[in-house]
């Protein structure tokens, strides 16, 4: 069990000593305490902090001395006493020491305020102790991600010249448990003091030292922790808890009503650089310190703060010795004083030392640190520009992530439409001032409505605009930190809006992110209407802090019968930010600016239920006529336009990426310097940037600060593996390592000889085989296209709906020529990209028109421009549209041909596949997803999009594997989907849900869903189809009785297909080549494999540990393992490992799925015009069958169909 303890370091000062213990591994960090506490028997040996919620004098011996057998045989201070947890990485213990003069000042007020009667409440120092975010020991868990509950709390314990006090804090909504299981029962929390065993007056023997307990066994009195007090604020608990006296006693605060208006205190949210808060330092003369100590930066983020609360007499129960209420006449024992985490209001280190010095992490990496006459501060590095505090790179672009909330009556409505949470995606091209704003999930009750408010995320055009000579946009002025105020008053109606917006920051992936609340009333748009907004400009006044603009717009609703109405509002608004006042430089900001906006473009897509704004944006005055300050330049989305004389200038690439300016490619910083993070972290590569990550064991600080002192004989090269062209060398915990040969190769890890996998390998009949050293290449013949593992003939594969379109008007030629067909005058040519599909702008060469199409190749009503003018256009299914660095030619963001897709935390990782073989070292993240838990992970080939679920706020979303932000397409009515599969050929989907214990099908595009099994399911996960055959395949690990079970794709022939032997079947997969249908089994631990026809079943490997999700591809399985937080590579020809990919930043591996470059050949009866079906067409074998939505909406016809 984790614990820290106290020790005496010489006669100087105090050692903390932590002690982690994973398995049989003990990790040790040292802190030197510069005050000596005093003589308390409590502390006389060493204070141990505990992560069971306590701190005692001693280690403590087994916890069934102490868990449901209090009180113990050792001394014990319990804030909150109970078998928790902190081994999930997310319950944390902090501990540090204190003597500045605003944390003891806070404090002596908390004990004056409880004791009102005491006088010269001065303490000299305290030890603050905080367990954040703890969960009880053992709580059941679905195997799901489900969220446990956690409590977070906190101890100080501080010491005057003779007397010691405890401080105890119980946020009401950071204690969310009162009990934890213990042998078998689930028993109440404790809290209270206990001085253990102590020597008996009249024997030698030891007899139980007095237990104060201040909770009893009815879990209402751990309940009574958040809502009572003894120092007058609900949750906040002080007592005196010794004295120099020998006789002393527990005695509590005696201010046991609130204060009125006293709010109770709440805990904040606690960041992950408080981590390196965690253990504070002081200064010590050199020849006197043992050992250097870093300086730790401190925080801003207050620890609690205060909120009414109700309060009534709080419980108190002494236990085995009588304790007698003393008065305030007795002494007291010299005792140190533990709290729980939340202090009130206790800025670490506050702003006692204004000074860079003291404050330079509080600068962004990419800023400077200025000290000033009355204070400090930041200012961006050449090359970046924002306030100092937030920095991005010139010409980068930037993208805006966020929530939006509302309350709104549209129209005439007498109820309004409420919606909450929904995602805001913005992105910008800083260097000519486009921004892209997208909001999902608008109902069609409002979203066509909303359609004039295109600065409802405009702020980001104000924020990124393109700058004239003399003039600065919004975040070179105040960053990314600040509020938005703003009033719509729409004409001729009167109705009025009010948005409010919080603006927090660049977060860890350099997005900004922002928060939206709309309410009010907005005038209705026809759902068929159209809108177009005039450009405008708008005038910015800055003051200290405050900058206020107001504008009137024109719009103009054209309805599908011809009639169009003009229509305006008044914008008024304002922005609040905190500047830097030490800064005289900062006043020579113009006191007005003008924004103009022209090229504004909005649409509301009612099919995926989002609205989307696009804006041209510049600051400054008239535009010069200078590219840079035009916009008209060319240089690449990732550049900075650097302006010449007259009309001349150069393109630049932003800090990060390299290139001629034109085309700018990623820097890998990571590869480029293997050793930019420095030792015991890893350094994970971001477009434009990099991320230094700590490996397990270190925390980040100002430098890394060692926990421990392991060989790493693998890193070091003092291993006896064989070479690394055949070895892996693998560290495994303390000092121990394992050598395993490399994938093509045998042996014991120490001598490892080539395979020749020709003979066995399984390439394509179309392909040949050559093997090499370690290795093996499939190579498609002549005359045939692929991987090796799949060949098609040039002439097989099917043209594209844009490419066949395309043949067509081509082929209607006049005259034309021999060799290239030209079309006819006026004939206009589709556009089609590299992979068949329409160019989402289209324009006719004879006219010099253009519009936007739809994937379908569509025009977008609305979109057409006139000659020489160009639509700004959306990609397909792209929210926001494709606006990202140029691909280098060496490392493309996804490598061709075939790679592995997996889910882990708030990510999806790619690693290539060359053959069977993993090229692991090219592994990259394909898409971020912070605050996400991804269970499925599935793949579109004819659309290169992926597709996954997420149960954090369940959901179905999917993205374009070439760029673009997220689209969630199923978000109601879903709360726990744990399993995709995608009929690429039907264009449909089908997931599971084991809370809801359904099956379920839509459309690629979310819609017409239909529940198709809801019986006889209780815990779905794993769903695979065969579509070629209209089959379909799914897992239920119901542990009463566990299943795999099929069914046609239209949900007819429902059979089991494996009952016996199974246990726990997470993983399923079909490889259509051998008709095999193989499983992952996490409780059998083992794969198996059967053939769905014969039903001959067959083991592939056994002994693996808790596999969650597999994959079939060419002659291997690969699965994702929980607890190794690994992929793995299991030939299924040759019955064994080969391979284990470990990503960088542990944690558990979920979905895994494959990404083709081109689709399988086949189709079934749904491929072609979706069968003739109005909605769902559903394949089965031999036929299919047309079915309705379960909500529909009357004009669907069902029907079956055989062939």
């Amino acid at each position: 069990m984790p614990h820290l303890q106290l020790k005496k370091h010489g006669n100087r000062c105090w050692i903390w000593q932590t002690f982690v213990v994973f398995s049989t591994d003990v990790y040790v960090m040292t802190l030197c305490l510069k005050a000596e506490v005093s003589n308390l028997n409590l502390l006389t040996f060493a204070l141990q902090v505990n992560t069971n919620g306590f701190v005692s004098t001693a280690k403590p011996l087994a916890e069934s001395e102490y868990l449901g057998n209090m009180p113990a045989s050792f001394s014990i201070i319990a804030a909150f006493l109970g078998d928790l947890d902190t081994s999930d990485g997310i319950g944390k213990v902090y501990v540090r020491q204190d003597t500045s003069p605003d944390i003891l000042q806070k404090i002596a007020e908390q004990i004056s305020q409880a004791f009102p009667n005491e006088d010269e409440v001065e303490p000299t120092h305290a030890v603050i102790v905080t367990w954040e975010k703890v969960a009880p020991q053992g709580a059941p868990e679905r195997g799901d991600g489900s969220i446990k509950q956690r409590n977070t709390f906190q101890l100080v314990l501080t010491s005057m010249e003779m007397s010691t006090y405890a401080i105890l804090l119980y946020p009401k909504d950071d204690i969310q448990f009162f009990s934890t299981h213990i042998e078998g029962a689930n028993e109440p929390v404790e809290a209270g003091f206990s001085k253990g065993a102590i020597k008996s007056w009249f024997s030698w023997n030891s007899v139980q030292g007095p237990y104060y307990r201040i909770t009893t066994d009815d879990e209402d009195s751990i309940k009574d922790l958040t809502e009572l007090t003894n120092s007058g604020r609900p949750g906040l608990w002080v007592y005196e808890i010794g004295s120099s006296a020998p006789d002393s006693s527990i005695t509590p605060g005696q201010v046991v009503t609130p204060e009125e208006g006293v709010p109770e205190p709440s805990v904040s949210e606690v960041p992950e650089s408080i981590i390196s808060e965690s253990l504070l330092t002081q200064d010590y003369p050199p020849d006197e310190q043992e050992t250097p100590f870093p300086e730790i930066p401190s925080t801003d983020n207050p620890s609690l703060n205060w909120q009414p609360g109700p309060l009534h007499p709080p419980h108190f129960q002494p236990e085995k010795s009588e304790i007698q209420p003393k008065t305030r006449s007795q002494p007291i024992y010299s005792q140190v004083v533990i709290v729980d985490e939340q202090e009130e209001d206790l800025n670490v280190n506050g702003e006692r030392q204004k000074t860079c010095s003291n404050n330079r992490q509080k600068c962004s990496h990419f800023a400077d640190c200025r000290d000033y006459a009355s204070g400090y501060c930041c200012h961006c590095k050449p090359g970046f520009y924002g306030n100092g505090k937030d920095c991005v790179a010139d010409g980068k672009p930037q993208r805006m992530n966020g929530k939006v909330s509302g309350r709104l009556y549209v129209g005439n409505m007498t109820s309004p439409v409420e919606f909450a949470n929904n995602d805001l995606h913005s992105y910008v091209v800083a260097n000519d001032g486009r921004a892209y704003v997208a909001i999902s999930s608008i109902p069609d009750s409002i979203g066509p409505s909303l359609q004039p408010l295109a600065s409802l995320g405009g702020v980001i055009g104000w924020a990124f605009a393109l700058e004239q000579p003399g003039y600065e946009n919004g975040f070179s002025i105040i960053g990314g930190v600040f509020t938005r105020q703003a009033e719509v008053t729409f004409q001729p109606g009167g109705e009025k809006l009010t948005i409010s917006q919080e603006f927090k920051g660049i977060d860890e992936h350099d997005h900004l992110v922002v928060t939206t609340q709309l309410e009010g009333q907005i005038p209705q748009v026809p759902p068929s209407a159209t809108v177009e907004i005039d450009r405008y400009s708008e005038i910015y006044q800055y003051s200290s802090n405050l900058i206020t603009s107001s504008s009137t717009r024109e719009y103009t609703v054209s309805l599908p019968d011809g009639f169009v109405h003009t229509r305006s509002y008044l914008w008024r608004q304002s922005i609040s930010f905190q500047g830097c006042p030490h800064n005289d430089a900062a006043l020579s900001v113009p006191s007005s600016q003008q924004l103009s906006v022209d090229q504004v473009f909005v649409m509301y897509d009612a099919t995926d239920q989002l609205i989307r704004y696009a804006m041209s944006n510049k600051i400054g005055g008239t535009p010069q006529q200078n590219p840079c300050f035009t916009g008209r330049h060319g240089c690449d989305t990732n550049a900075a336009c650097r302006p010449g004389q007259g009309t001349q200038f150069t393109c630049e690439c932003a800090t990060g990426f390299t290139g001629d300016g034109r085309a700018c490619y990623d820097v890998d910083e990571c590869r480029e310097t293997p050793g930019i993070c420095g030792a015991h972290a890893i350094c994970n590569n971001q477009p434009g940037t990099f991320r230094c990550e700590c490996i397990e064991g270190y925390h980040m600080s100002p430098f890394l600060v060692e926990v421990d002192h392991p060989i790493d004989h693998c890193q070091r090269g003092t291993h006896d593996c064989d070479v690394p062209e055949r070895a892996r060398c693998t560290y495994t915990v303390r000092s121990s390592y394992i050598c395993t040969c490399l994938p093509g190769f045998s042996g014991d890890g120490r001598a490892c000889q080539d395979i020749d996998e020709c003979q066995t390998a399984h390439c394509h009949r179309d392909a040949i085989c050559y093997n090499t050293q370690g290795s093996f290449t499939c190579q498609c013949r002549p005359g045939f296209h692929g991987d090796g593992f799949r060949c098609t003939s040039e002439s097989e594969r099917e043209k594209t709906r844009c490419e066949r379109h395309r043949e067509e008007a081509l082929a209607a030629t006049s005259g034309g020529h021999f060799f290239h067909p030209r079309p006819s005058v006026g004939q206009y040519v589709p556009t089609c990209d590299s992979y068949g599909a329409y160019e989402p702008t289209q324009c006719h060469a004879g006219t010099g028109q253009c519009w936007c199409v739809d994937r379908d190749g569509q025009e977008i009503p609305g979109s057409r421009t006139g000659p020489g003018s160009r639509p700004m256009c959306f990609e397909h299914g792209v929210d926001p549209p494709i606006v990202g660095p140029t691909p280098s030619p060496e490392v493309s963001p996804l490598a061709p041909g075939t790679n592995l897709l997996f889910a882990q935390s708030g990510k999806i990782e790619h690693i290539p596949l060359d053959g069977n073989n993993m090229r692991k070292e090219e592994t990259k993240t394909l898409l971020h997803l912070p605050d996400r838990v991804v269970i499925a992970v599935a793949f579109d080939c004819e659309e290169k999009m992926v597709y996954w679920s997420d149960i954090t706020q369940p959901s179905i979303s999917r993205a374009s594997m070439q760029g673009g932000q997220p689209t969630a397409i199923i978000t109601t009515d879903i709360q726990s989907p744990e399993g995709i599969a995608i009929d690429h050929m039907s264009r449909n989907m089908y997931w599971t849900d084991s809370i809801l214990n359904r099956i379920e099908v839509a459309t690629l595009a979310g819609r017409h869903r239909r529940v198709l099994f809801d019986s006889d399911l209780t815990n779905p996960r794993a769903i695979v189809a065969d579509p070629a055959n209209g089959r379909l395949y799914w897992t239920d690990w119901n542990r009463d009785s566990p299943k795999i079970e099929m069914s046609n794709m239209d949900g007819t022939d429902r059979t089991i297909l494996v009952r016996e032997d199974l246990q726990l079947p997470n993983g399923l997969t079909f490889d259509p080549y051998s008709r095999q249908l193989c499983w992952a089994d996490a409780g059998a631990h083992k794969v198996e494999c059967i053939d769905q026809y014969t039903h001959l079943r067959r083991k592939v490997l056994d002994e693996i540990q808790y596999p969650f999700a597999i994959i079939s591809y060419g002659r291997n399985l690969y699965y994702t393992d929980w607890r190794r937080e690994a992929v793995v590579a299991v030939d299924r020809v040759a019955v064994k490992e080969v391979d284990e990919f470990l990503p960088q930043k542990r944690s558990r591996t979920y979905g895994i799925t494959t990404s083709y470059p081109h689709c399988p050949q086949g189709e079934n009866y749904c491929t072609r015009g979706n069968g003739g079906c109005s909605h769902l067409c559903l394949p089965r074998p031999g036929g299919f069958t047309c079915r309705c939505p379960d909500v529909g909406d009357g004009s669907c016809v069902e029907s079956d169909r055989s062939f």
